[in-house]
């Protein structure tokens, strides 16, 4: 089967009253990959008028539905519940004449059940999504034979090439593994080889204190594990807010996981019914299973991308600018293939940036300012804008406060002793530019900062905002009061 067609664009008018243009359906776009970059550029791509076909070999939602983000934030929650249930002894909550819940235990084996179940319903829900908006969807690989013609490997064993106007990438990018710990998925893994697991790690060694590492490090002491997490630099989440790092490391450490800072993996192997992690001091680590969080790699080999023009970084991952081109015509990309930021928030983004720059609709430029991100970890680390090394590195004039967590009344009631807001303003005009939130749900706190981020709003305007009492989303006006300035 072949297409190709010639674009035609007409006059249409919105609901809103803006006149822009609309494709016909002989618009061909082809998505390779159909992640959230990938199924959310075919939806906007579809609602535009086009003929989208989307080419995705694993299920609709790709990794970060099926292996990655899903599975761990549903794993991260069940071990949070497990936490709550623990200190709930604290607030007075006894357990059938018991004074805690330390006898509370988790079925890794139902809890990854569950995990691989929920997975599989989000991905049939964005695949029944997908085709009542007329997307068509090919079970294969795909490979670009110029910028607009790809060759496709369909997993029947028959190959199919399609023309198209326009052409996504958004194939991902996939765990780094190191030549001296090969995972074998028994007992050294991959973060996307853990739902397999039907008991939980006796001793689990996590190799690598990033995002992934400290989530699934405090996911597994949650669930009981014993766990060592070893990092390579000097605490864990070396990116991150320096003083929101401390706090995590500090309640890493309280809640009895070994953190071994500076300290290098050199290799891991399996040593009868464990591993032994070999570091490069030469110091060795024995545990019962290892977990491998060194990075990811952008899948971006044997498509045809550099035959085609395409520019790759270093790195192997593909340029793009602000509206996710790449360096060739009417070939874009999108996801963590771009390396941009590895956000499915972020993929999702580029994606639909992506297809209303190609397809004429409106568009802004993707700005990864007013970005928020969250830390899964128990408290959690949300964050958005300017960060404090910013500030420090003389980016941008401004100046913080910060208001320890423990001084609110909501988070005395739930016992929340461990976390902070901080807020950044730009120094003379005020204007919030950035904040870090440690605190449970510090995803769903950073909000009304993120808006304020977004909107440009001042220290002023939040303090002036009447926050509900108790709670801990006071605590983030209480920040922006100090913040006042009358210069």
């Amino acid at each position: 089967m072949s297409r190709r067609s010639t674009a035609h664009a007409s006059a249409r008018v919105t609901p809103s009253g803006w006149i822009g243009p609309v494709r016909d359906r002989n618009t061909s776009v082809v998505v390779l990959g159909g992640g959230p970059g990938g199924y959310e550029a075919a939806l906007v791509a579809a609602h535009l008028g086009a003929a989208v076909t989307v080419v995705d070999r694993d299920g609709l939602g790709g990794a970060a539905v099926l292996t990655d983000c899903v599975p761990s934030k549903t794993l991260i929650s069940t071990s949070h519940s497990l936490s709550r249930i623990e200190v709930a002894g604290g607030l007075g909550v006894r357990f059938d004449g018991v004074k805690s819940g330390h006898d509370a235990a988790a079925d890794l084996g139902a809890v990854n059940e569950r995990i691989l179940d929920l997975a599989a319903a989000q991905s049939r829900d964005i695949e029944e999504r997908l085709e009542t908006v007329g997307v068509r969807i090919c079970r294969g690989i795909g490979r670009l034979v110029s910028p607009s013609r790809v060759s496709i490997e369909l997993v029947s064993g028959t190959t199919e090439e399609l023309d198209a106007d326009v052409v996504l990438v958004a194939t991902g990018a996939t765990p780094r593994v190191m030549d001296s710990a090969l995972p074998d998925g028994e007992r050294i893994l991959t973060w996307q080889q853990l739902y397999a697991l039907t008991d939980v790690p006796k001793r689990l060694i996590v190799v690598g204190s990033g995002v992934t590492g400290a989530e699934l490090a405090d996911a597994y002491l949650g669930l009981g594990s014993e766990v060592v997490l070893v990092s390579s630099r000097d605490r864990v989440l070396p990116g991150e807010d320096a003083d929101a790092a401390t706090v995590i490391e500090n309640v890493f450490r309280r809640r009895g996981m070994q953190v071994m800072n500076r300290s290098r993996a050199a290799g891991a192997k399996r040593v009868g019914d464990g591993v032994v992690v070999t570091l490069e001091d030469g110091r060795e680590i024995t545990g019962s299973h290892v977990l491998l969080a060194v990075g990811s790699i952008p899948q971006t080999g044997d498509m045809g991308l550099v035959e085609t023009g395409i520019a790759l970084t270093d790195s192997g991952h593909i340029r793009v600018d602000r509206v996710s081109r790449t360096s060739v015509r009417g070939v874009y990309a999108a996801g963590d293939c771009t390396g941009v930021l590895p956000l499915a928030s972020v993929a999702a983004m580029q994606g639909r940036i992506a297809m209303s720059h190609a397809l004429g609709d409106m568009v802004a430029p993707l700005n990864l300012r007013v970005v928020s991100a969250n830390i899964f970890t128990d408290p959690e680390i949300s964050t958005v804008g300017y960060s404090q090394n910013d500030i420090d590195e003389g980016r941008i004039d401004a100046r913080a406060v910060m208001l320890p967590l423990s001084t609110n009344p909501r988070a005395k009631m739930q016992n929340a002793q461990d976390g902070f807001i901080k807020l950044f303003a730009a120094t003379g005009s005020n204007t919030v530019v950035g904040g870090v939130v440690v605190a449970p749900q510090a995803s769903e706190l950073i909000f009304p900062v993120a808006l304020a981020v977004q909107h440009r709003l001042t220290v002023d305007q939040i303090a002036n905002t009447i926050t509900i009492y108790p709670s801990l989303s006071g605590s983030i006006a209480e920040a922006a009061r100090r913040l006042h300035s009358s210069d």
